[in-house]
Formats: structure tokens, C-alpha cells, sequence
């Protein structure tokens, strides 16, 4: 039994969690449109009356009332500068928060789900959704309060504008559904496709150029900068004119205001007359207010398209949570089918064959990096297929025959197994056979690698994942190819000591190897001939080695 964690599960639980601060911030754009509003059509109407008192002659001048509406328009000022500030704040806070909490519940819920939905994604293609596609569904947050807000604003136009006469409050009305409904419109047909085609662009931009960069050497030696500029070039070009799209849109949106402006002006000052002059320009300037409120409301679908193809890349992330088949390993037993009894640390095993016959597929499926087949391996008495990778996981501490290193310190990329003691690092370098190197470093293990361990050598950073894996608390230690581009007595004293720390620990061994000397210290080899047609492991033989 399935159950999806769908983005609109995690959104709603963090728009429940900043309820407060939205409804703060819905509360003061009301504020914020209404004061607008009033305080433009007031300042009409307090002009055009005391340009008609001033006109009377000087009795009508002196009987004019102009205290009150001056202080009712300072204080309309007020209240809309200060309720915007916390319209701002409030709003732009939940969003952002939302973010924080959003990024991280993604990545793991990737990283505990099945393999086949990060193996799906390239690097470039996962930063852009992480990234610019989170970013989008902070729209979500900060419109929040806009229907609130506009929707008040509107009101409040159609009040003052129905103070003329009530047929000018309808005229409004009704200008202000014209609006709407154009603008709805445009950016159905307009902003909506920009913006989806928009968020595709970016990660398809990100994903090329992420590419290049990652075989910017290979390109220079061989002279292809041109060619690689050119792929840069049409990736970009093809944002640009999603960009380009979507900022026409917003273009004609504008106009289509301006338009409704005009439309709600022809028909408000006719429907106000009989009303005194004060009034009608009150009722105009009103008209002028109701329609941007709309607009506004129009505006908050400009990015609509992209929060909705965000929303939908973001929820090909999440997995589905099988409720059904998932259970528990009973120990840390493990068995090949087909390839003899189960093993138990401290046992040891090595998998031999030629290159390519699936060796470090298999490895991958034990420990949850790629999906499981059924019948093909069990742990503590289990089908892997019915153990959930993550639960799989924590049993194995592993080193990869490709490589992975974060751009930051020597110690940063140590602390990924889980041990932050220096002591504990120090003696993995040692056994590793980089302690030496390192410490000639002047800021020990604090010196930076570089992107993806650009400042080590090759066998340093092969190196420099075996020490990270000896951190790793697990009753199995899994090495693809550990000593591969080591010279012989490198090689000979990273396995020495690799013997003796599997000795102190009780850890079980899993080895991947071409070469002799590793393979020497596991006393039971599996031989791998390669792959079935339904993608299981072919074995070959089985052979036990000289204790």
C-alpha cells in the first residue's frame, strides 16, 4: 500500500505552521489598500473643495472646514506606510521561513526514497528544483495576503465612488469585473505558458551548463571551448526567450490595466452626475484606485505558471511511502542466492570479474543506491526488495569506486560519515595512508580540497573517501576498487592496516577489485559473469581462499 508525500502535504503543513504571521500580513494589506484608497479619493475631493471654497470669495474660504480632512489625510498616511512595513515583514518572513524548513524536507525525503528518483536526476536538473523551483513556491506565500488585501481595496473604491451616486459605484463594479476577467485572460494565455516554460528553461540551462563544467579539462585539450560556448549559448537562448515571453505578458497586462483605467473613468464621471463636483472627482479618483486593486489581483497570476510547474517537478521528487511491503532485517546476515550460505561480520568477501558484468550494480542494490530486485539478495533473513533503502543504509559504510567530495575542508568531507571526533580522523587518514600528506598541509585538516577534491591527486581523493568510510559506524565496510591508482607499497600499507583495523573492529567485509593484494584478504570469492536478461547477476563461482 502506497501513500504519496505530495509537495502539497508539505506546503500545507508549513502554511499551517505560519498561519499567524499570514493572517498578520492579510490583515495589514487590507490596511494598506483601504488607506490607498481612501486617502487618494479624499485628497480629491478635499482639492477640488477647496479650490471651490477659495473660488466663492473669502467668507466661503474662512467657513471652510479644513482641519479634519488634512488630519484624516495624514493619518491614512501613516496607517498605510506603517501597515505596509508590517505587511512586508509578516508576508516576506512566512515565506521565507517556509523555505527554509521546504529545501530540507525535499532533499530528504530524495534521499531516503527509492534510488530511481535521484538516479533519474542529473546535478544541474536537482540544483534547479532545490533551487529555483523552491523559490517559486515562495510566491504562494507572499500572495497570500494579496485577495485579502485588493479584494478590500476594491470594496473600499466602490463605497467612496457610490458616495457620488450609486450608479457610479455600479459603473466601478463593473469596470472592475471587465478587468478582472481581461486580465484573467492574459494571463491564462500569455503568462501562465511563459512561466512554465520558463522553470523548465532554467533547469535544462542549469543542467547543460553543469555538464560542461564538469569536463571543462577534456574540452581544452582538445580544443573545444567554441563548441562547449555553443551549447552554453542555446541553452540561454532558450531561457532568454521563455524570459522574454513571460515579461511581454506581464507587457500586456499592463496595458490592459491602463485601458480598464480609462474605461472605469468614461464610465464613472458620466454615472456621477447630479453629483456635486467634490464628489464626482472623488468618485474618479476612486475609480482610478479600484481598478489597480484589480489589477493587482490580476498581477498576483503573472507568476502562476511557474509556481504550478514548479509545484509539479517538485512533486516528481517526492516518492510514494510503501506502507505494505516494507520490514525490518533480522541481523546483518547477508546472502547471494544462488552463492552459498549467509554471511555475518567479521566475514569477509570479495567479488571478482571482468569490467562492466555488474559487480558494483549488485553492491549498489544491497546498499539502497539503486532499485532492488526480488530473489536476488537478503539481509537478516529478508528480501532487500521488502527493505527500505534508507533501513538498508545504515548497515553499510561505503567506499565508491567514482569519487564524490564536497567542495570545503578535508575535515567537512570527513564528517559526512557521521564522526566529528579528530582523533577518530586522524587515525582514518593514517590508516588510509594520508595522515602524512595531510598534516604537511598548514591548515591540517582544515585545508580545502577543492570542487570535488580538485586539489588532491587522484589516489589522494580515492584516499580520502576510504578514510571517510573507516568513520563510518556500520557493521559492514563496502570498497569498490579501493587501492586503484596506488603504487605497490602504498598500496601494501593501506591494506595492511586496512587488515588490522578490520580486525580490531569485528566489521564485515565487502571488496570489489581487479587487483591480487585486496583480494587476498577475503577468504571467499564470488565470480561474476554478468547480467541476466531480467538484469540480475550471472554467477559464475564460488571460491574460498587460503585462510
Amino acid at each position: 500500500m502506497s501513500r504519496r508525500v505530495g509537495i502539497g502535504r508539505l506546503i500545507a503543513a508549513q502554511t499551517q505552521e505560519q498561519r499567524a504571521r499570514l493572517r498578520l500580513a492579510a490583515a495589514a494589506g487590507a490596511v494598506v489598500t483601504v488607506s490607498a484608497v481612501c486617502l487618494l479619493g479624499l485628497s480629491g475631493w478635499f482639492i477640488t473643495g477647496a479650490a471651490f471654497a477659495g473660488a466663492a470669495g473669502a467668507a466661503a474660504a474662512q467657513s471652510f472646514n479644513y482641519m479634519m480632512p488634512s488630519a484624516i489625510i495624514r493619518l491614512l498616511a501613516i496607517l498605510r506606510t506603517g501597515a505596509r512595513y508590517v505587511e512586508r515583514v509578516a508576508g516576506h518572513e512566512s515565506a521565507l521561513k517556509v523555505l527554509a524548513r521546504l529545501r530540507p524536507q525535499l532533499f530528504r525525503a530524495i534521499a531516503q526514497g527509492p534510488p530511481e528518483a535521484a538516479l533519474s536526476l542529473s546535478s544541474g536538473e536537482m540544483s534547479a528544483r532545490l533551487v529555483q523551483d523552491v523559490d517559486a513556491v515562495q510566491t504562494l506565500f507572499v500572495r497570500r495576503s494579496v485577495p485579502v488585501s485588493l479584494g478590500a481595496g476594491g470594496a473600499a473604491a466602490i463605497v467612496l465612488a457610490s458616495l457620488a451616486t450609486p450608479w457610479a459605484g455600479l459603473a466601478l463594479s463593473l469596470s472592475m469585473a471587465v478587468a478582472c476577467i481581461g486580465g484573467v485572460l492574459i494571463a491564462r494565455r500569455l503568462a501562465e505558458p511563459a512561466g512554465r516554460a520558463a522553470q523548465v528553461a532554467v533547469g535544462v540551462l542549469k543542467d547543460r551548463l553543469a555538464a560542461l563544467e564538469a569536463v571543462t579539462p577534456e574540452l581544452k585539450a582538445y580544443g573545444l571551448e567554441g563548441w562547449a560556448a555553443e551549447q552554453a549559448a542555446t541553452a540561454a537562448a532558450d531561457h532568454d526567450q521563455a524570459q522574454i515571453a513571460l515579461t511581454q505578458s506581464a507587457g500586456w497586462m499592463a496595458a490592459w490595466q491602463a485601458v480598464a483605467v480609462a474605461l472605469a473613468v468614461a464610465l464613472v464621471v458620466p454615472a456621477s452626475a447630479g453629483a456635486a463636483l467634490p464628489l464626482t472627482a472623488l468618485a474618479a479618483l476612486a475609480a482610478i484606485m479600484g481598478i489597480e486593486a484589480a489589477g493587482g489581483l490580476v498581477a498576483a497570476l503573472h507568476q502562476n505558471g511557474a509556481a504550478a510547474q514548479a509545484l509539479s517537478r517538485l512533486d516528481t521528487l517526492l516518492p510514494a511511502e510503501d506502507r505494505g511491503r516494507t520490514r525490518a532485517p533480522q541481523g546483518h546476515a547477508i546472502v547471494l542466492i544462488g552463492a552459498g550460505d549467509p554471511l555475518s561480520p567479521p566475514q569477509r568477501l570479495g567479488l571478482a570479474g571482468p569490467s562492466g558484468v555488474g559487480k558494483t550494480t549488485l553492491v549498489e542494490r544491497l546498499i539502497g543506491l539503486r532499485p532492488a530486485l526480488s530473489g536476488e539478495l537478503c539481509i537478516g533473513g529478508v528480501d532487500i526488495a521488502d527493505i527500505a533503502p534508507h533501513d538498508r543504509r545504515a548497515l553499510f559504510a561505503y567506499a565508491a569506486q567514482d569519487v564524490r567530495l564536497l567542495d570545503g575542508s578535508v575535515r567537512e568531507n570527513l564528517a559526512l560519515a557521521g564522526s566529528a571526533d579528530e582523533a577518530a580522523m586522524w587515525r582514518a587518514l593514517d590508516d588510509a595512508g594520508l595522515g602524512q600528506r595531510i598534516r604537511a598541509e598548514p591548515l591540517g585538516l582544515d585545508a580545502p580540497v577543492g570542487s570535488n577534491g580538485e586539489r588532491l591527486s587522484g589516489g589522494e581523493r580515492r584516499r580520502l573517501n576510504l578514510a571517510r568510510a573507516y568513520l563510518r559506524d556500520a557493521p559492514w565496510l563496502v570498497l569498490d576498487e579501493p587501492t586503484e591508482g596506488l603504487d605497490v607499497a602504498t598500496e601494501a600499507d593501506v591494506l595492511t592496516a586496512l587488515q588490522a583495523r578490520l580486525a580490531e573492529s569485528g566489521q564485515g567485509l565487502i571488496l570489489i577489485s581487479h587487483r591480487a593484494p585486496p583480494m587476498a584478504l577475503c577468504p571467499l570469492t564470488i565470480r561474476i559473469n554478468g547480467l541476466e536478461a531480467d538484469g540480475r547477476v550471472r554467477l559464475a563461482s564460488a571460491k574460498r581462499n587460503a585462510a
